[in-house]
Parts: C-alpha cells; sequence; structure tokens
C-alpha cells in the first residue's frame, strides 16, 4: 500500500485530528478530573495519617538536641575515651563550661537537661543548677570548679552519657521500650524482671485484645445469627437496639460499668441478694483486668455484630432447607454448611475488634487499675506527663509494627480475600 493510500485510510475525528491522538487527550483529561476529585480525599488522609505517623518515626529516632545545645561539648568528648575510666581532660570541662553559659543565656539549658535525664536521674538537676554557676566561671581551671558546682560532674558515668546520646540519632528509645539499655561498651543490657514494665505492658495488651476478641464472637455470633434470620421489621428493631450503645457517650458507657462492677455496685449486691457470694467475699471486678474485659467487650460488641450480620443476610436460607431436606442434622447442616459461609464476616469482625482493641485508651484508664491498663495508657503518659515524646514514639512504632505482624498472619492464614462485610 502506497503512504498516500495509508493517509487516506487512516483514522482521524470530525475536526481533522488523529483519532489515536484525540482518544489519549480525551483519556488523559478523565486522568486530571479523577485526581481532581481523589486529591482533596488524599491531602486529608496525608495531614491525619501519613505525616502524623512519619512525625512519630522520627520522633522515635531523633536526638539533635544534646548536638544543638552543647555543641562544643560534643566535638571535645570525641578524643575523650570513654572506656579508659578516667575523667575528660580540662578542654573539655571548659567547652562545657561555655556551652552552658549559652544555653543558659539561650534558656535551653533544661532542655539538654530533661533529654539525658530520661538516661540517667539526676541530668536535669545538674544541667539546671550548674547552668547558673557556670555563668560565674570567667576563667579556668574549669575541671575543678565544675566539680566544686556539683559533684556530679566528677562522676564518669555524666560525662559516658553525655558523650552516648550526643549523636544525631539514637536507638535509646526503643531500647528503652523493650526494656533495655545501651552500655558504654556498645552492648544492650535489659533491666531487672522487677523492673521492666514494657514488655509486660505488650503481652498484656495483645492477650486482652485477644481475648476481648475472642469473647465478642461468641457472644456476637448468636446475636448477628438471630438479627439475620429475623423478618425485616424485628431485624431492624434488633440493629437499631445493637446501634443504640453509639449514640451514649463512650465515657458515660465506662463510667456505668464502675457503678455495675465496684464491690458495692449493682452486680455484687444482686450476687449478694442471691446468696451467691456472701457481703465479706464480694467479688471484686473493678481497677483490674477483669474490669478491662468486661467493659471492652460491651463497648466493642457492635464492631463484631455488624460484620457477621451483613454477611449472614447474604446467605441463602435455602442452603440450610436443602441441607436439612437430605437427611442432614440441624447442628451438622449448621457447621458444614452455613458456618462455613461466615468466615468472612468472622474476620472482618475479629480484625475489627483486635485493631481497635490494642490501641484503647479511655476505658482501660478508667477500669483497668494496675492491673488492666494497655500500652496506649502508658504512651499517653509519657506524651501529656512526662514529656518523653521520644519514648511514647518508639513505643507508637513497636504497636505499629504488632499490628501490622497480625494483620499479615491473618492474611496469610485466612486471606484479606476472603474477608467481606456482606
Amino acid at each position: 500500500m502506497s503512504e498516500a493510500t495509508a493517509s487516506e485510510t487512516r483514522l482521524v475525528t470530525a475536526d481533522g485530528r488523529p483519532l489515536k491522538a484525540a482518544l489519549r487527550r480525551a483519556l488523559f483529561r478523565k486522568k486530571l478530573i479523577a485526581l481532581g476529585m481523589v486529591l482533596p480525599l488524599f491531602l486529608f488522609i496525608a495531614a491525619t495519617f501519613i505525616i502524623p505517623i512519619a512525625n512519630m518515626l522520627v520522633r522515635s529516632v531523633d536526638n539533635e538536641i544534646v548536638a544543638e545545645i552543647l555543641p562544643r561539648t560534643v566535638v571535645a568528648l570525641e578524643s575523650w575515651d570513654e572506656m579508659s575510666g578516667t575523667l575528660p581532660d580540662e578542654p573539655v570541662y571548659e567547652a562545657m563550661v561555655l556551652d552552658l553559659q549559652d544555653a543558659r543565656k539561650a534558656r535551653t539549658n533544661t532542655k539538654v537537661g530533661q533529654r539525658l535525664n530520661y538516661e540517667k536521674p539526676g541530668m536535669s538537676s545538674l544541667f539546671r543548677g550548674s547552668a547558673r554557676k557556670a555563668g560565674r566561671m570567667d576563667e579556668g581551671p574549669y575541671k575543678e570548679k565544675l566539680i566544686d558546682a556539683d559533684r556530679d560532674w566528677g562522676d564518669i558515668e555524666t560525662w559516658q552519657v553525655i558523650k552516648q546520646f550526643s549523636g544525631p540519632y539514637t536507638a535509646g528509645y526503643f531500647l528503652a521500650a523493650v526494656d533495655a539499655k545501651p552500655a558504654v561498651d556498645g552492648s544492650v543490657e535489659f533491666v531487672e524482671s522487677e523492673k521492666a514494665i514494657y514488655g509486660k505492658l505488650f503481652l498484656r495488651t495483645i492477650v486482652l485484645s485477644t481475648l476481648i476478641t475472642v469473647l465478642t464472637l461468641v457472644l456476637g455470633f448468636p446475636i448477628a445469627l438471630l438479627i439475620a434470620t429475623q423478618p425485616a421489621r424485628i431485624g431492624n428493631l434488633l440493629i437499631i437496639c445493637v446501634l443504640l450503645p453509639f449514640w451514649t457517650s463512650l465515657l458515660v458507657r465506662t463510667t456505668s460499668w464502675i457503678a455495675l462492677l465496684q464491690q458495692k455496685g449493682v452486680i455484687n449486691d444482686i450476687l449478694v441478694f442471691l446468696g451467691v457470694v456472701s457481703d465479706d467475699g464480694r467479688l471484686s471486678m473493678i481497677y483490674n483486668a477483669t474490669g478491662t474485659v468486661i467493659a471492652m467487650t460491651h463497648i466493642l460488641l457492635p464492631f463484631m455484630v455488624l460484620p457477621l450480620y451483613s454477611v449472614m443476610k447474604t446467605i441463602p436460607p435455602s442452603y440450610m432447607r436443602a441441607a436439612t431436606s437430605l437427611g442432614a442434622h440441624p447442628f451438622p447442616a449448621f457447621w458444614k454448611i452455613y458456618f462455613p459461609n461466615t468466615i468472612p464476616g468472622i474476620g472482618a469482625g475479629a480484625i475489627l475488634v483486635f485493631i481497635l482493641a490494642i490501641g484503647y485508651y479511655i476505658t482501660p484508664e478508667l477500669v483497668g487499675g494496675t492491673d488492666g491498663t494497655f500500652i496506649s495508657n502508658r504512651i499517653a503518659y509519657n506524651i501529656s506527663s512526662s514529656l518523653n515524646w521520644g519514648l511514647a514514639a518508639a513505643l507508637g512504632v513497636i504497636l505499629l509494627g504488632i499490628v501490622l505482624v497480625f494483620y499479615i498472619l491473618y492474611d496469610k492464614i485466612v486471606g484479606i480475600d476472603n474477608m467481606k462485610l456482606g
């Protein structure tokens, strides 16, 4: 075919443009429109999810405060061998005095003291008091004057901590989050078992969250089955009853359990009246793990019922009728025919309840006492009370990692594709 014939048979639009180019332009325009529609949602997710998580990741290893406030000291300590067993030389003390003088003028000496106080108790008061005295040190010998100002400057451990945490990044927060600390020689030392708290909290959080998930499944499955098998009018009424707790404040629901579960509460009074327990042997169901499990099971139960109900509603009733008409006993028919079809709803409800439970804060804080609090309560304490944001970020990263591990295990065992909400 000649070149003229090929150009004659080439497809064009009504205005003479090549059809392929016109299609590409139209497709590009549709992509821009779709991007414009999705962009607000993406910006919202980035502002409320991606950026906070990125900030948490950075805070968990950030350690620039020491180098920023004590720049001369950090440089001078590079030539000091912390394993030598001897105190630094005069130039290091001189650098520290000059840095303390500048820090006092900038009012940042308390910041570096607070940061190092997380690693060695007493560092906060050391920097706060020494900064005032360093302002009167105009000439050497600085080593002798600084030790006279506070004897902790003659403690080699003080200088080891300063040098150890003088880098821009640190693994100290993550080590503290697993009840460990870095040693001077670079190894890792774990704290004594009676002083370890975070490992026990992580284990308690996982165990209680799993127990709550199992209890919501055991209680929610028959409720969802009852609702799914009722006529539409009754089923809708029962669904409203399930959703009714959402119309009440979480704080009100939690404090209501305090009134019910305390030793002089409603449940104990009923048990005493029925003679189940004596008045002196009232059950302790509040301010412990029992109170946390009971209250959270009640609060998270709708999150299990709704996915189960939405899946059960899609299962044709003819399946069970066909099985029983062919001679199957109702229970084997239910177990082999009906129950496997509810697995996607069980998976959706279980992962939803578990993820919500593992990060819960208000309910364990109010009813958990010392034995029923979660790791989220410790994260909140480090953010609001001790102001150790680095440790709080490290704990948050580890908690996020645990959730992702369970999510991956769930995908391997059950399969995310098998999870659905109806």
